[in-house]
């Protein structure tokens, strides 16, 4: 009993020095020296993979870059950035919907690892799409949430024993997205679903010294090509004739139009994302979420988050379609 009084005496102190004692400590530790540690990345195509990827190379880890087109021009970029350091930078075919695809990373990654091992696995492939549910066929459903879910779930696995035996970090890509939608249920849906993957993930890794770390970007449109702006005709020569006859062309523009504006105001500086991702890696004491979101992004998160569901309704109705159905 009396064992436990240090801990139950911290849960007793106010919130704001139980946090000033957290920075104080991610301060002062020591950072982590990536020399000699493997780290590989899912999705460095484009995006905040290809950032990473070209900064941990930067910073002296070695990396292994899965690229869904390995001979794409962001491969080829990568490709060029490792030529001035041979043996550091490695680009692979990586399609995280396959298999066999991961098992080859798995055992590229074992025989050329360094002396310090494999340090970090980042789950950030993912796809989007825009379409409220209905217009949304049951193979894309099963697309996404291969790639998005079962993607994540299907590499985190394969690397699991060298994660523990290494001690190293895992780094998955989830979004604000998961606490609401905004047009692209699909993508919120296989987000909270990583979400609750990484909670149970991350009390099971304690034992081991694994650390679980998700990043939850705000609106990154912009600096990425996850979701480029969508197209009313194309959504509606799409849909089925059930659809057809519910929804009207009106409605479709208004919605295509609704969301491309917010793509439009996506951040383009994605490094801030990405200096999220290095912290989660180097970090002696990594936080279990960074949201990295504009101050408006968090505090609608906070609604969502903390008020009842209604207060969240009634703010999307308010915001979402003005158009009426014929």
């Amino acid at each position: 009993m009396w064992a436990a009084a240090p801990l139950l005496l911290l849960l007793l102190l106010p919130l704001p020095p139980l946090l000033l004692l957290a920075r104080r400590w991610r301060r002062e530790a020591a950072a982590l020296e990536p020399a000699g540690r493997a780290v590989l990345i899912t999705g460095c195509d484009s995006g905040f993979g290809h950032l990473l990827a070209l900064r941990l190379h930067r910073l002296g880890f070695t990396v292994f870059a899965g690229c869904l087109r390995p001979g794409g021009e962001g491969a080829r970029r990568l490709q060029r950035e490792a030529a001035a350091d041979a043996g550091r930078m490695r680009v692979l075919r990586l399609d995280v919907t396959r298999g066999r695809d991961v098992l080859a990373a798995k055992e590229l990654v074992l025989s050329h690892l360094p002396e310090r091992g494999f340090w970090g696995l980042v789950n950030n492939a993912g796809i989007s799409t825009f379409g409220e549910t209905g217009w949304l066929s049951m193979e894309k459903y099963e697309k996404f949430a291969d790639v998005n879910l079962l993607g994540s779930i299907r590499t985190t696995l394969a690397f699991l024993p060298l994660l523990r035996k290494y001690k190293g970090r895992i780094v998955f890509m989830s979004s604000i997205i998961a606490y609401f939608t905004l047009g692209n249920g699909i993508y919120s849906m296989t987000k909270a679903a990583i979400e609750k993957f990484c909670d149970a993930l991350r009390l099971e890794m304690k034992k081991f010294g694994v650390q679980v770390c998700i990043i939850q970007p705000g609106n990154y449109a912009r600096s990425t090509k996850i979701q480029p702006p969508v197209s009313a005709e194309e959504i509606w020569n799409e849909l089925s004739e059930e659809e057809k006859a519910v929804y009207n062309k009106e409605y479709v523009q208004e919605r295509a139009d609704f969301f491309n504006n917010i793509l439009s105001k996506g951040s383009t500086n994605g490094n801030e994302v990405v200096d999220a991702m290095v912290d989660a890696l180097m970090s002696p004491a990594p936080k279990a979420r960074y949201m990295v979101a504009k101050l408006k992004e968090k505090a609608l998160v906070f609604v969502c988050a903390l008020f009842p569901t209604v207060v969240m309704d009634s703010v999307l109705s308010y915001a979402l379609s003005k158009v009426k159905l014929a």
